[in-house]
């Protein structure tokens, strides 16, 4: 009788641990469109500041995460929306699902990328770029290309991999980015040279890239961050970027209304403005709204110059995010294949 008074107790006990454990840990769900190597090295530094952090992360490209957020809206599975394609976050049926929240430390973002009803903050971004294996370049008697227009010229064709705009946000970015540069006359017109030289399109943003820097074909249009971090691991690739201005993107989060556990995702919201937060960023991200850091010198050895905003078109993220559907949807009855 004392044995078995023993073991019952022993399994209260154990079992009371367990559940002071589990509530004291107070998962929540995110979902992510960062790059997996990205999320996993802000997430290590936002457990470092917030010990009892536990993180079920959901990491999809832009296209992928935006149609599942959009079939979960009567009942969403996260709490948190992070690193977001703002020009996605934007439209009704994501933003809708956000609550307002203003972060502790949100002063510290300029206000221009914090929503008015503080439903998002866009704290990085990413910008636009070629990867260009210099190997298979030489070898096939190329010019290194300096501009999307020289990506139409015949000579490249079958050596560009892009992104699909339908389910990458790089791909989009891409593709608005020149739209608005050209206007929709122009632009669909130069998109249709393009396509001739266009090997495949991929899901990705950062396969492209990835694909150029293995040999598989010589340019992919992916992001610079992608392109600095291949060079960096000895790939033998060049960046460049667009002489038209490189489209970018700019990255945001939210708070989920109907999240169940609002207080550590205020937490994680809280550390996401932080200055900790924008340090690891600075070593990830070419664009970080939150001032005070300083570009990486693998950065600048890549060839991004000191003033990111030289190089960058100026996105009317609004409009991106209004011609979302035409835009995507005219794309894929012309290229997609």
């Amino acid at each position: 009788m004392k044995r078995r008074m023993h073991i019952s107790l022993s399994t209260v006990l154990v079992a009371s641990l367990l559940g002071s454990a589990a509530a004291y840990a107070e998962p929540i769900t995110v979902y992510t469109a960062y790059e997996e190597d990205e999320a996993n090295a802000f997430l290590e530094a936002a457990k470092k500041a917030i010990p009892d952090l536990e993180v079920n992360l959901l990491r999809l490209s832009t296209g992928d995460l935006a149609a599942r957020i959009i079939a979960e809206k009567n009942n969403p599975r996260h709490d948190v929306l992070w690193g977001f394609a703002l020009t996605s976050m934007i439209s009704p049926e994501i933003l809708d699902t956000l609550e307002s929240y203003a972060p502790q430390g949100v002063d510290n973002v300029p206000q221009r990328f914090v929503d008015d009803e503080n439903r998002w903050t866009a704290v990085t971004g990413y910008m636009a770029a070629f990867c260009v294996n210099k190997p298979r370049l030489e070898g096939a008697g190329l010019p290194m290309p300096t501009s999307w227009a020289d990506l139409a010229k015949p000579a490249y064709k079958g050596e560009i991999v892009m992104p699909n705009p339908a389910s990458s946000g790089t791909g989009y970015i891409q593709i608005d980015s020149l739209l608005q540069m050209m206007g929709d006359e122009e632009g669909w017109a130069y998109l249709d040279k393009l396509d001739e030289n266009v090997a495949q399109y991929i899901k990705s943003g950062s396969r492209p890239c990835n694909m150029a820097s293995a040999g598989e074909y010589a340019i992919g249009a992916s992001f610079a961050l992608r392109a600095i971090k291949n060079i960096e691991e000895g790939y033998p690739i060049a960046m460049v970027v667009p002489s038209e201005g490189a489209g970018n993107e700019l990255e945001a989060n939210g708070l989920v209304a109907t999240s169940e556990n609002k207080e550590m995702a205020k937490k994680f919201l809280d550390w996401t403005v932080s200055q900790a937060a924008a340090d690891v960023y600075y070593d990830w991200k070419a664009i970080v709204t939150i001032p005070g850091g300083k570009m990486p010198q693998n950065f600048v050895d890549a060839g991004l110059p000191a003033d990111i905003g030289s190089v960058l078109y100026d996105v009317d993220f609004q409009a991106a995010a209004d011609d979302r559907d035409q835009i995507t949807s005219e794309w894929q009855k012309k290229f997609e294949r």
